[in-house]
């Protein structure tokens, strides 16, 4: 029998950054499954939440960013685990809640079918503000900060796009961005037109997405409205 121990995933892990569940098995000589998850208890690891949880690392919380989350290229991995904990972790935890496209922003992939099923089991809640669904915490008490929170920076957002100017020139510069490129955010409009005198700031292109409603139109890959 081989003289296996954890040494050995450890020795995989100092390696490369991600492995497979087959590459641990085979630093453990073609261990069998059972024998592979005993010695993989005994090493601080991590799995991928995206892949179907494909991918493994080596814990080390130094890497994790302030949401709780680390990453190695396009492979992603949360403190908490399995992605529905960590869905559920960040609307608790969230200053004014979490919309689904603010969650799928910051975690790279669909989070839908994770926050009904939350919602259903009440582990959060969630509330309709100014026609978006908000998903907050399931305690009444926290949930009440949150959405007072939400309707605080709701209030700011109108007063800072209510005194920024957007002439006719500006309109047309961010529309034909969208003319080529159908799917782009404010952040990617405003990269494009990086370079543009005078500047096209960030809160000028929010006001051009706001007052057409482009984010749906986008959503759409709707080019042909313009």
């Amino acid at each position: 029998m081989a003289n296996r121990s954890p040494d050995m995933i450890a020795h995989l892990f100092q390696s490369k950054d991600v492995v497979t569940f087959e590459e641990i098995q085979n630093a453990l000589e073609n261990a069998s499954r059972a024998t592979t998850f005993r010695h993989l208890k005994q090493v601080p690891y991590m799995r991928s939440y995206n892949y179907n949880g494909r991918y493994y690392s080596l814990r080390d919380p130094t890497l994790f960013d302030r949401w709780g989350l680390t990453s190695h290229g396009d492979i992603y991995f949360s403190r908490d685990g399995k992605l529905g904990d960590t869905v559920k972790r960040l609307v608790r935890e969230s200053e004014a809640g979490m919309t689904q496209r603010e969650l799928q922003n910051l975690l790279k992939v669909r989070v839908q079918v994770l926050l009904l099923e939350a919602v259903r089991h009440d582990k959060i809640l969630r509330e309709q503000v100014q026609g978006f669904y908000l998903y907050l915490h399931n305690n009444p008490a926290t949930r009440d900060t949150q959405l007072k929170n939400r309707h605080d920076h709701i209030v700011s957002d109108r007063s800072l796009q209510d005194s920024v100017k957007v002439d006719d020139h500006i309109i047309i510069e961010v529309l034909l961005v969208l003319i080529r490129h159908p799917g782009h955010r404010p952040v990617d409009v405003v990269r494009a037109l990086r370079g543009h005198v005078p500047p096209i700031t960030m809160e000028q292109v929010k006001k051009v997405f706001s007052r057409y409603k482009l984010e749906e139109i986008g959503k759409k890959k709707g080019s042909t409205v313009f």
